[in-house]
Formats: structure tokens, sequence, C-alpha cells
């Protein structure tokens, strides 16, 4: 006989059994353990959207845990009536086979139950030595019904041990999930657990037999949100396709199976005011009531929210009364949007700008401005609220330079051509920037008001920049001038808000002071700027502003201080997360030229590869010419001379960016071919190369002075040193060269007690540094010196032990002859002269015209046939081979 429920319908024996788990259900475990983590607590809640493996996930369980006796009912609408419910809870126990006593009863009619009826199942529950895990599937079906919830928290609450409840819902029931959470009886499975990885992903769609790499994977995991029905019907429909790889990357979700089911279980599902809600907000990545409201032109966002929010209809809270449409869902509504509304949606983008900036959020704003095509309103909101900086530094300035990258070249005006400035700048186009900027410049709006005042402003900070790359310090100190001045017309909070402007206005002002060799104004500056720059909107010019502080102190001769302003530069870089491609270098560099003066090889040339790594070694000359310079060093204290020297040609042939000439880089590059050239034995051509590019600065002049004493002109190395400015503004690197250039001069001229107390002082100034790489390359006579006079020798004997050491190429390669090797190749010969050269694969291969996978094939090539694991070992084989 059929059993029949209090309302008279029959009872459906189809909603009291477990669903059946398909073959390319994917178990994911993580998921599996909460719910068995959930049979040991009273109350289980799988809570998610529609299509999110609720009940397949519960169905696996059962299926492969077997967690005891188990009761299902998959609800419907009309157990809303507490009679209906029960009676069916009743026949699921029977269902599966859990014989009820007969005293427990059964409910008589559909609209209540008799509370001595739930009080009498409690207590055979509770009384069972086993428990019974009751799952009510789809339960946000009467979810709202209060009598049905409290009946069911009476029941759970008296059963003890002997009912587990799984509760399956798109909504939150009515049962107090609070008191639960608390007492560490409830767990919870939501949208997010519920959400699939992007491994879970790829084994989902492998099991429709359509393998998917992980990049795939991940994209498509991303696209879908992670969403359950999603991903299967994107698969289902991939499996149709010529390219299911591609497909599953592409799809458009507008117009496939998972737009149907969205548009059919979600959208439809709701009266017509809800539907325009969602169809108006899905241009926003997040709305709020109020901007809802003003795309809607009604004022009932507010409820409309928290209902879809609550029916988990692909709407969750994000806090502060903000939500977010699913990323699926809202791309699906706004192709029905277009459908429905044509050219609607540019209207409802320019509406959500203008409600942003109002509301002061203009990062949010610029997108909808942009997608709206309204170029004015961007450019100018932009300007005016002082944004100028984020397209030169921030986490903002990749996205920003991409939003406005789509601007229309016929928008004109001051605002627009200042951005496009501002980005033609930032990519190190000169030309093209400054000529944005003198357009920008020429219609310059008048008046003392705040636009015109933002306006001049940023007018004003982009010409220091501008100077910066020219390497002008007179324009860029005009253009400061210029933006202190406008200042003083904007309120200080205004300021306040853009603290990367002044920032980088001081950090591209002392970089210009810096390379016209104004070192005390640009020390000055840049202090400045690092107190300026606080917050991580201006990470990147307070690493900039201190990398250029320890360059100038090594200028200066002062390693401590260069060391330790480099290392807070790095120390800046990784803390607030810089990309390694946006550092400025200059701190690595700065390291590696402390390394190699105290004869730390393997450090320099770590340093020198972290720099050579950045994007400012192709576009900061100063990065670019100490790279030559440090190789060129590193190269002649391994003992190869001659690439040190062909190093720095290769420098030279490369023109700097800079428009003005730079007296120090000057002096750098002499100096540098002067001490290779001394390293090669050739002084006559050291001296001949300052008797061409006369000194300017101290530590070149001594230099100068270095490269006669060993060419032999003694008295004129003195006649030089003599002449030095008084030496209380020279730090001690510079005043230990003074001192040792000198005692080689007078130790050439006979003078040997002079010498040797000239020595000591010199070996005073360089001990507290290390300073070895200056006593290593002044000369035999040094080393006769100290390695002849023992107590000299015991007091130093941190530099004495580096003395003894034979020089590098001098040192064998094996302890036994090697077999002559397999030949190099014409390219492959190539690249090895690059590889002493200390060139990276990126600049061997983009100075052989080549992809970066082939010189990395080269190389592997010249490892095995020069029988080496490094590039040092390949380099120092093929010379002893005669292949250098």
């Amino acid at each position: 006989m059929t059993a029949v429920a209090p309302n008279g319908d029959p009872v459906l024996a189809a909603r009291l059994t477990v669903p059946a788990v398909p073959g390319t259900f994917v178990r994911r475990q993580r998921l599996v353990e909460q719910l068995i983590e959930g049979a040991r607590t009273p109350l289980t809640l799988v809570n998610g959207p529609a299509g999110a493996g609720k009940t397949l996930l519960v169905a696996d369980w059962i299926a492969a845990c077997e967690p005891g006796d188990v009761a299902w009912l998959t609800v419907e609408p009309e157990d809303s009536a507490p009679g209906v419910f029960w009676a069916y809870v009743l026949h699921a126990f029977r269902h599966h086979g859990i014989a009820l006593p007969e005293s427990i009863g059964s409910p008589a009619r559909p609209g209540e139950v008799d509370h001595s009826l739930l009080a009498r199942l409690a207590a055979w529950l509770n009384g069972r030595d086993s428990r019974v895990v009751l799952v009510l599937d789809e339960f946000d079906r009467v979810a709202g019904c209060a009598e049905v919830a409290d009946g069911l928290q009476f029941v759970l609450r008296h059963a003890g041990a002997g009912l587990r409840l799984v509760v399956i819902s798109r909504t939150e029931p009515l049962l107090p999930l609070y008191r639960y959470r608390a007492a560490g009886e409830l767990v919870d499975i939501r949208a997010d657990d519920l959400a699939f990885r992007a491994e879970e992903t790829a084994a989902l769609v492998d099991r429709h037999g359509l393998p998917l790499s992980a990049e795939a994977a991940r994209v498509l995991t991303e696209r879908t949100g992670g969403w359950a029905a999603g991903l299967r019907l994107c698969t289902l429909a991939a499996q149709r396709a010529g390219d299911p790889e591609s497909f599953l990357k592409e799809f458009e979700p507008g117009h496939s199976t998972v737009a149907d089911f969205l548009l059919g279980e979600v959208l439809r599902a709701h009266p017509a005011e809800t539907q325009d809600l969602l169809l108006r907000t899905s241009i926003l990545e997040e709305t709020h009531p109020d901007l809802a409201n003003a795309l809607t032109g009604r004022d009932d966002a507010e409820p409309i929210l928290e209902e879809l929010q609550r029916a988990n209809a692909f709407v969750e809270p994000i806090g502060h009364s903000w939500y977010r449409l699913h990323p699926l869902f809202a791309e699906i509504l706004r192709v029905h949007l277009g459908v429905r509304h044509p050219g609607l949606e540019p209207e409802l983008h320019r509406t959500a700008a203008r409600w942003l900036i109002r509301a002061g959020l203009l990062d949010e704003a610029l997108p909808h401005a942009a997608d709206a095509g309204d170029w004015e309103l961007a450019a100018a909101e932009f300007i005016d609220r002082l944004a100028i900086g984020r397209l030169l530094t921030g986490l903002a300035a990749e996205r920003l330079d991409g939003l406005f990258a789509r601007m229309a070249p016929e928008v004109s005006g001051p605002a627009p051509d200042l951005v496009r400035a501002a980005r033609e700048l930032a990519h190190h186009d000169v030309d093209r920037g400054v000529a944005y900027l003198r357009r920008a410049e020429e219609n310059l709006p008048g008046g003392d008001g705040g636009d015109a005042a933002a306006v001049r402003l940023s007018c004003a900070v982009l010409r220091v920049l501008a100077a910066r790359v020219a390497g002008s310090a007179d324009m860029a100190e005009s253009a400061a001038r210029a933006v202190a001045q406008e200042e003083r017309s904007l309120p200080a909070d205004r300021l306040e808000q853009s603290p990367e402007l002044t920032a980088l206005m001081l950090t591209d002002l002392g970089s210009a002071q810096l390379w016209a060799g104004r070192f005390d104004a640009a020390r000055s500056t840049l202090s400045d700027a690092v107190r300026a720059a606080q917050g991580p909107a201006t990470a990147l010019p307070r690493h900039e502003a201190l990398s250029r502080l320890a360059l100038i102190d090594f200028l200066d001769g002062r390693p401590g201080r260069a060391e330790s302003h480099a290392r807070d530069a790095i120390a800046e870089a990784e803390h607030s997360g810089l990309p390694v491609s946006d550092r400025t270098g200059v701190a690595q560099l700065v390291l590696a030229a402390v390394a190699i003066d105290r004869d730390d090889l393997t450090a320099a040339r770590d340093h020198l590869d972290r720099a050579a790594a950045t994007s400012a070694a192709s576009r900061d000359p100063i990065v670019a010419v100490e790279l030559a310079i440090l190789r060129s060093r590193l190269l002649s204290a391994r003992g190869d001379s001659r690439a040190a020297l062909r190093a720095l040609d290769d420098m030279a042939r490369r023109p700097l960016v800079s428009a003005e000439p730079s007296p120090w880089v000057s002096d750098r590059i002499a100096m540098a071919m002067a001490a290779a050239l001394l390293a090669d034995g050739d002084p006559r051509a050291a001296v001949k190369v300052f008797e061409e590019q006369p000194a300017h600065g101290p530590e070149s002049l001594v230099a100068e002075a270095r490269a006669r004493a060993a060419a032999g002109e003694s008295e004129e190395a003195l006649r030089i040193l003599d002449a030095l400015p008084d030496h209380s503004s020279r730090g001690p690197v510079i005043d230990m060269w003074v001192l040792l250039t000198r005692a080689q001069a007078v130790d050439a001229l006979g003078d040997s007690a002079a010498a040797e107390s000239l020595l000591l002082k010199a070996l005073a100034a360089a001990r507290p540094h290390h300073l070895r790489r200056p006593f290593l390359e002044a000369g035999p006579w040094v080393r006769r010196l100290l390695l002849h006079r023992p107590v000299l020798a015991r007091e130093h004997a941190w530099l004495t032990g580096a003395l003894s050491r034979p020089p590098l190429d001098a040192r064998p390669w094996e302890d036994s002859p090697s077999p002559r090797p397999e030949p190099l190749s014409a390219r492959e010969r190539d690249v090895l002269e690059r590889l002493a050269q200390l060139m990276s694969t990126e600049e061997i291969a983009a100075d052989l015209h080549l992809s970066v996978n082939t010189v990395k094939t080269h190389l592997k090539s010249i490892y095995r046939k020069l029988a080496a694991t490094r590039r040092g070992e390949a380099v120092r084989r093929a010379r002893e081979l005669g292949l250098l």
C-alpha cells in the first residue's frame, strides 16, 4: 500500500533517495574531511549558490565513508507545512531501514505537528546506541518557515549524540547557528570552500577525457570563480569543440549553456525590479545600495541586495554595505544587459563614474569613465585629484598606464596632455613626453582656483622628471621652484592625500643634481625625499633616493655609510614588495663596488647580476655606466685585463640617454680605463687617458697621479697630490688612495722610509673598512714591503693573506692536465667571449641577436665541452686552453 502524507498526497520515494554520484565526480578530500568532522558535531551546514556541488558532495561522502545510519530527505516547498515536513522525515527514517517504534506516531494534519511527537522522537534518538545522520537537501525551500525550524531545533537539542543533522541549503536556515558556532558544535561549509581550486578543475576536466594544462586550469578557475556547475557545463561544451583547451580558456559565457543555467536558475527566479537591479549593477565589480539606486533610479536597492545575499543568488557581502556579484554571473548579465537594453551600458558607466568620484573613490571611478568614453572626465579628475604621480609609481601604475593607453587621440586639453606626457616619460620616451608637456603648458588654465593650481603643479612635477631624464640639473631646479610655488596655492590636506608627488619630485631633482656632480645639493634633496616618502605609495621613490644616497657616499669615499644606505634601499624594496624589474639597481652596484674593494669577488659578482636584472640597467645612464665599470674592475681583479678593457670599449660605444654630460661620470670612465690599462701593464696608455680626458674630482686626480707614478713620473704624481684640496671633505677611501699613491711615488724616488711611513698610514685608513683590493692593485712594492717586514705582516694579517695568494689566472686548473676538449663552434666562441666579459645571459642574447633560450643551449654545450659546471670555471678553462 502506498504511503500517504498528511496532505493526502502519496509519499514520493524519489525524495528519500540519496542521489547517485556520476563517474565524472571529483572527490575533494579537504571537503570530505570537513564532513567527517561534522559527523562528530550536532550540526553541519553546507551552504552555497545553485550549482555549487553541495548535494553531490554530501552524497559522495555517504557512499564513500558510510557514516552509519543515514536518512535522506530532499525538501520541497509543500514541506513548509510542519505536519508534512515531519511526516516525510519519519518516512525517510523508515525508507533507509531505521526502525521507528510505533509509539512515536505520525502527524495527523498537514499544518501542525503534535509537540509530544517531537519529544518522543528526540527521546528515542537520545536513547539509541548509534547515531542517525539526517540529511535535509534543498532546505532553502522551507528555510523561512519558523515552525519547521523551531521543531528541528527542539529535536536536535534533545536528541543528544543520537542525531547528527546535515543541512544543504542555498540560504541560511532559521536555526540559531551562532549558538552552535560558539559552542564548537557546527561545521560550516560555505561557497568559498565549495569553489574548485585550479588543480581540482584540472582533475574534473580530465575526468571528462579532456587533459588540461595547469595554466589553462588556472584561467578557467578564475573565469568561473571555481563554480562547480559552470566548470561542468563548460567542460561538456568543450567536448564538442575542435580545440577543447582553447575553448575552455576563451569561451564566451554570454552565449553558452552556462548563461542558460544562470539566467534560468537565478535571474528569472526573481521579480522584475530585482532583475533590473542585477542587470544594471553587473557593470560594477562592487556595488553599494546608494550606487545601485543611482543606476536604477529607484530607492529599493538595500532590501533587494540583502535578500539576494540571503538567497545565495551569486551576491555576497564584502563589508561596510558593499556587495559583489559572482564574476561569471556578472559577465553573463552584462551580455544580457546589451540584449535587453541596447546602448544603455555607456550611460550606466558614466553614472557610476560620477557617483564614485563624489564618494572620493577615484581609482574605482576611472575605469567607468573610460568605459563610458568620457576621457575628459577621467583625465580632469585624475589631474585635479593630484594623482599624476600614480602613473609613475605605486601598485596602480601599470593598471593606470593600461587604462589611459586607450584614451582617444582626439581628446584634447591640458589634463589629457599631462596624462599623455606622464605615460611617455614613464616609458622613457623623452621627446614625445616633452612634446605633450609643452602642449599642456601652452593651454594652462589661468586663475588661482584649485583646479588650475592642480594642473600647473602636475605640469611642474613632470618638468622635474623631464629634466632628470635629460640630465639637466638647472632645468630640474627651476621646475622644482615652480612646484613649491604651486604647492602654496593648494590646501595642505589636499597635498597630503598625494604623498608620492613630493617624494617623486624630490627624487627626480636629487637625481638630476647627482648627475651634474652637485653632490652636497643632491644629498640634501635626496635626504628630504626619504623623509617625504612614507607609506606604500612612495616605496619606489624612497628606494631610489636611498640608493642614490648610497652612491654619493661611495663616490665620496665613505664605504661604511654607502653600504648602510644601500642595504636600507634593498630592505625598503623587499619590505614593500617592489618587483625586481622595477628596482633601480644602484644599491646593488654600490654593494658590488664595496665588495670589490674588499676583494670579495664572489659577492661582487652576485650583486652585479642582481643589478643587471633590473629594468634600470637598460634605461638609467648611471646604472649602465657603473655596470660596465664594475664589470671591468671585476675582470681585472680576476686577472683578465684584456676583457676588462673590452667591457669598457663596449660601454663607450653605447651612447648615454642623458642629453647633458656628467663630469663625475666622465671621471669614473677615465679612472676605470686607466686602471684596466695599468692592470694590463701599459702605464703610458693610462697616463694618456687623463691627458685626453682631464680629471675633475679628487678621486680622479689621485688616479691620474697613480698612473703617472706607475709610468715613472713620480715627481709629477707628487705635484698632482700636493695640489689636491683640503682633505677634510674627503672620505677615508680617497685619503687611503692619496697615501698609497704618495707612498708609491716616494718609494720610486728612493725614500723607502717615507714610503713605509705612508704605507702604514694607508693601512690604518683601510683597515676599518677591510679595503684589500687597492693594495693588491698598487704593485709589487706593497707586497715587498709588507711580506718582508714580519711586524707589519702580523699587524695586518687581514691583508697579508690576500697578498700571499697567487693571481687567479695563475692558479692551477686541475692537478693533472686535461685532454684537449671538443672544438667550439663559431657561435659558441662568440658566446664564450661575452661570457668572459661577465655579461648576463640576457645581455649576450641581445648583443648577438639571439633568443635567451638559444644562448642557454650554447652555454650548456660550452660547459660540456670544457668540462665545467659554472661560468667562472668555463672561462678559466678556456683561457688555459688558449681559447680566449
